[in-house]
């Protein structure tokens, strides 16, 4: 049976809005993390076939397959090719996936899986809207669209408008969000203390850590804050961090781990992704989950640990009510509302975190999930070698 070997990931510090990261080109972050995977990996560059990027809002300096443009950017081989994906906030996640099913089916042997948004540069949403109104189109991927209409109404298809829909469904209270929105600050605040993202990370610039988590948040400061729908539990405190970044990841067949003299870290053990309600968008990780389950014949006993993304704290607790899971196994570093959610590049950012994880405390399974618009979510689980 053919496999799908993981050898390196790393990635750059996320930057938080306006931070460290926010001057920096989009294709340059790109290129800085491709420049570190191909020098740790000790591999000649020239043998890659493909690099599979993630991004959204790809307009300004993040148009144009940004995969290709930060390949070239590197200073890598010209005849590399690339390709950029937009599965919203899973783009990177699904770049893994094709990065695999490529390797799996035996029609490449080297493929780099990436992601990389300054959303800084280039705010959420702003190619469905600013970017769309000089030609009259300012109202989002749904207005107009008599299909979508006679099927899903005039509802509200928003992520803020989905959290509080899973949140009411739910039950979820805004003091559990906050409760464990501090958790997950706490959690992050302490992986950098105790140097467990070290490894993973390539600094650019002066920038050397990860700039979201607070370490002076408290339940008070979280209570005084406004929801972000009137009348709702959402808060700022309760949802991802605006945030700039990029990852990268390079998958090998076992003719390539061979040839090439590579040391494979870990494997693809399984991959699909599944889709529900487009209006409660974020809720679609909990039966992606089932379905992951279902397909390999694990439970959530058989795996060590977990990354589900951290979109909003209602996200996590609901996957959690429903699937039963240990929550001292799920985003144990902390999750997108303390360390952020750089969009295009989370997918590949957090499989990265999840890996090392797994290496440092001698895991063997991984599982990966997350929301993404249009009600869909990817789910990776990867074996430790």
């Amino acid at each position: 049976m053919a496999e799908a070997y993981i050898v390196e990931a790393v990635r750059t510090p996320v930057g938080r809005r306006g931070g460290g990261l926010a001057g920096a080109h989009p294709a340059d972050l790109g290129a800085h993390v491709l420049r570190a995977l191909v020098a740790r990996c000790g591999v000649d560059p020239a043998a890659v076939e493909d690099v599979v990027f993630g991004c959204l809002d790809t307009v300004g300096p993040q148009a144009g397959d940004i995969a290709r443009t930060s390949w070239l950017a590197a200073g890598l081989p010209e005849e590399v090719p690339g390709v950029t994906v937009d599965r919203q906030c899973g783009s990177s996640q699904q770049a893994v996936h094709f990065a695999a099913q490529a390797v799996l089916s035996g029609t490449q042997d080297l493929v780099v899986a990436g992601g990389v948004q300054n959303m800084t540069q280039i705010p959420i949403a702003f190619a469905s809207r600013q970017a769309a109104e000089p030609l009259g189109l300012s109202q989002g991927p749904f207005a107009g669209s008599e299909g979508w209409r006679s099927r899903y109404g005039d509802r509200p298809v928003d992520q803020f408008h989905g959290a509080e829909l899973i949140a009411a469904t739910w039950g979820i209270t805004r003091r559990a969000q906050e409760e464990f929105a501090l958790r997950s600050h706490q959690r992050a605040v302490r992986a950098l203390d105790e140097g467990r993202f070290a490894r993973e990370t390539v600094a650019y610039g002066k920038v050397t850590a990860d700039e979201g988590p607070r370490r002076d948040t408290s339940p008070e400061k979280m209570a005084a804050l406004k929801p972000v729908v009137e009348g709702g539990t959402i808060t700022a405190a309760c949802s991802s961090q605006i945030s700039d970044g990029a990852a990268a990841m390079l998958l090998a067949s076992e003719r390539a781990v061979r040839d090439h003299g590579l040391t494979p870290r870990a494997r693809v053990h399984h991959l699909c992704v599944r889709g529900e309600d487009p209006v409660r968008m974020l809720s679609a990780p909990i039966p992606a989950t089932a379905h992951a389950l279902r397909k390999t014949g694990m439970t959530l006993d058989d795996i060590d640990l977990v990354e589900v993304n951290e979109a909003f704290a209602p996200v996590v607790l609901a996957w959690l009510a429903e699937t039963g899971a240990d929550p001292d196994k799920v985003n144990v570093n902390g999750g997108a509302i303390a360390l952020g959610h750089p969009l295009g590049a989370t997918g590949v950012k957090l499989m990265t975190t999840l890996l090392h994880e797994l290496e440092r405390t001698g895991g063997r399974f991984g599982l990966q999930t997350m929301c993404e618009g249009g009600g869909q979510a990817n789910v990776t689980i990867i074996e430790r070698l």
